[in-house]
C-alpha cells in the first residue's frame, strides 16, 4: 500500500472535519495533532475549505490534510494547489478516479455496490471508501462485497462511532475508520477546541485498543 494508506491504518481514525471559516482551521489543527490524530479530511462543502487546506498544510507539514466531497476535476485542483496530501469523494466517478491519478494524488473514492467496487479495482485502486456507511448496509454490506474482492480494502465513514468502532476496525478489510465525532460542528464554532483535543485523544486510544 502507499505512505497514506499505511499512516491510515496506523491512526485506524480519520477526522472528517467541516469547517465554516478559515479563523477555525489552524485551532482545529493543533487539537488534532495534540490528541494524537496529525490527520484531517476536510470536507469541500464550505467556502472556507480551500483556504483551511492551505493553512493546516502550512502550519503543519507533518499532518496528512485531504480534502473530503470532492465532485469536481476542478475541486480536485483547487485541492492539490491548497497542499492537499490525497482526495475523497463520497461516490465513484471514473473522471476524478482519473483525473486523480493522471495528477498522482491517491483517491479514495465512494463505493457501495460490487458493481461500483468492480471499476474500482479495474482502476487499479487497492482502497475505497464505503459511505454512507451505516445507511449502507454497515460491516455486514462490506464482509459481502469483500468476499470475492480479497485484495480490495475498505475505509467506511458516516454513522460511525465510538460505539460501532470496534465491530468495524476488527474486520481485517477495513483499513480505517472516518468519524466526525471528535470534531463536531457546535465544538468548531463555540471554538471549545480542548474538547475536541479530549475526543481526539479518546478516539486514538479506542482504535489503538481495538487493534
Amino acid at each position: 500500500m502507499s505512505y497514506i494508506a499505511d499512516k491510515f491504518e496506523e491512526l485506524g481514525v480519520i477526522p472528517v472535519v467541516v469547517l465554516e471559516n478559515t479563523k477555525d482551521a489552524l485551532p482545529l489543527a493543533k487539537a488534532l495533532m495534540e490528541g494524537g490524530l496529525p490527520c484531517a479530511e476536510v470536507t469541500f462543502r464550505t467556502e472556507a475549505a480551500q483556504e483551511s487546506i492551505r493553512l493546516m498544510a502550512q502550519e503543519y507539514p507533518d499532518m496528512l490534510v485531504g480534502a473530503g466531497t470532492v465532485l469536481t476535476t476542478k475541486q480536485v485542483d483547487e485541492a492539490i494547489e491548497a497542499g492537499a496530501k490525497f482526495i475523497v469523494s463520497p461516490g465513484f466517478d471514473p473522471e476524478i478516479v482519473d483525473y486523480c491519478q493522471e495528477k498522482g494524488i491517491e483517491i479514495f473514492p465512494g463505493c457501495v455496490s460490487p458493481s461500483e467496487v468492480a471499476q474500482a479495482v479495474k482502476k487499479g485502486l487497492k482502497v475505497v471508501k464505503f459511505f454512507p456507511a451505516e445507511q449502507a448496509g454497515g460491516i455486514d454490506m462490506i464482509k459481502a462485497m469483500a468476499a470475492p474482492y480479497h485484495e480490495l480494502r475498505f475505509m467506511p465513514t458516516g454513522g460511525i462511532n465510538p460505539n460501532n468502532l470496534e465491530k468495524y476496525l476488527t474486520f481485517n478489510k477495513i483499513l480505517c475508520c472516518g468519524g466526525s465525532w471528535m470534531v463536531k460542528g457546535d465544538l468548531v464554532k463555540a471554538g471549545d477546541f480542548d474538547k475536541i483535543q479530549e475526543l481526539t485523544k479518546e478516539a486514538k486510544e479506542l482504535a489503538k485498543s481495538i487493534r
